[in-house]
């Protein structure tokens, strides 16, 4: 489970920024949190906040993080063939000349679902030149000292002080300046980097802020979904909870002329036509946005909650009804549909689902920008109000928010679309 996600100069974020998904001590929704070791975990985080006030930063800067750690392998010179491979730059904050040429720091506490229980921090920092640093430490479970397991800097030798010497040098040599050491070593099967390198691999990201990218998802067929009718099965029950007229799916190979071109599928969506046993086929990409994106969260859900992994998503409530939103969100806090403790991180705006009975004050956060155009990121519980006072749980959420007591709004002004100036042409 992650504990808590720290990045630094990264896009619209300029200082320290930290995620933390630590329970604190409010009293609501107890069953909300998971205790491991001296560890109290939430399952989910809501993010708030205005349109460019960088919700969407933290989602992307957790994504840029997954993405280093599970492809950074193949970046840098390949001695072999002379070849580079592509390095994907960070993007720090440019809004000042003290950041723009800084490294972009990305770190995390996490504990893996199984029995030994130890929490791990990892963390690197990365500029133009490739990374600049990078560390590995873990504790026990009820521990409080962590212990190093690697560290990097760059002009320094690399410490291996839990690393088996078998696999010091083969790391030393292979290793390049845009490459991760947990990256490279998880590809020359080191098992305590592998062991980390595969937690970063079973997280899910879904960005829902592009309707164009939407329908492209809804083409994307889960593994096995054209072979297995019981899976179209499984898929349609599951779209079946609202709505209610989709019974199963016919999938059909597109002929191609290309050879050696990936096989394309046209996706219908089955449907019973009332008052009779008859059904009727309809194009999955003919289907409302609300369908098609239940059809995409379907595997990822599936795979999420089984793993017991971080599914983060930008822009959960777009196109969906908010009680249907509030059903997926207690699909995570439920431990009968999440026994495995799988969490859910996702940004949203939707007011309707800022309310005591959904969500603890420590699993409600909000992005806002300064005058400077840096973002921040804080917590419902950490917010205090008029005289100092924290927020009491019995507060509406939602009403205070839309007033703008917890900040995180855009500055709303009159729009004035056609200027005097264009005005007097009328």
């Amino acid at each position: 489970m992650l504990i808590q996600f720290k990045f630094k100069n990264f896009k619209s974020f300029k200082d320290e920024t930290i995620l933390d998904l630590s329970a604190t001590k409010v009293t609501e929704h107890p069953h909300h949190v998971v205790t491991i070791g001296k560890e109290k975990i939430l399952k989910t985080a809501a993010i708030y906040g205005a349109n460019a006030s960088g919700k969407t930063n933290v989602y992307d800067a957790f994504g840029y993080m997954s993405y280093y750690v599970t492809k950074s392998f193949n970046f840098g010179g390949a001695k072999d063939t002379g070849k580079t491979k592509v390095y994907k730059k960070p993007l720090p904050f440019l809004l000042s000349t003290a950041s723009k040429d800084m490294p972009s720091l990305f770190e995390v506490y996490f504990t893996l679902n199984d029995e030994e229980g130890k929490i791990y921090n990892y963390g690197f920092t990365v500029d133009n030149m490739g990374v600049s640093e990078e560390w590995l430490n873990y504790k026990a479970e009820t521990g409080r000292k962590y212990y190093p397991i690697l560290y990097r800097e760059r002009g320094s030798e690399i410490a291996f002080p839990k690393i088996p010497k078998e696999y010091r040098d083969n790391l030393k040599v292979s290793l390049q300046d845009e490459a991760l050491i947990v990256s490279l070593g998880a590809k020359l099967k080191v098992p305590i980097l592998e062991t980390i390198h595969d937690w970063f691999f079973k997280l899910h990201f879904l960005d829902f802020g592009s309707p164009d990218l939407n329908f492209i998802l809804s083409l994307q067929m889960p593994p096995g979904f054209e072979k297995e009718p019981t899976f179209r099965k499984e898929v349609a029950a599951y779209l079946s909870t609202f709505d209610h007229g989709i019974v199963d799916f016919n999938v059909e190979e597109i002929p191609s002329s290309e050879t050696n071109s990936s096989p394309k599928y046209r996706i219908d969506a089955v449907h019973q036509v009332n008052g009779s046993g008859e059904t009727v086929n309809i194009p999955l990409a003919q289907e409302s946005a609300g369908t098609q994106k239940m059809f995409v969260l379907y595997y990822p859900l599936k795979n999420v909650l089984k793993s017991g992994g971080v599914f983060f998503i930008d822009e959960l409530n777009a196109r969906l009804h908010p009680l249907l939103v509030q059903d997926f969100i207690i699909t995570f806090l439920d431990k009968e549909t999440n026994p495995n403790n799988a969490q859910l991180i996702f940004t949203t705006h939707d007011s309707w689902l800022l309310s005591s009975d959904l969500l603890r004050r420590d699993e409600i956060w909000f992005t806002e920008k300064d005058g400077n155009g840096a973002s921040c990121l804080y917590s419902l519980v950490d917010f205090k109000g008029e005289n100092v006072a924290k927020i009491r749980k019995d507060e509406n959420y939602a009403k205070n928010y839309l007033l703008g007591k917890y900040g995180a709004i855009p500055e709303l002004k009159k729009i004035n679309v056609v200027s005097e100036k264009h005005a007097e042409y009328k």
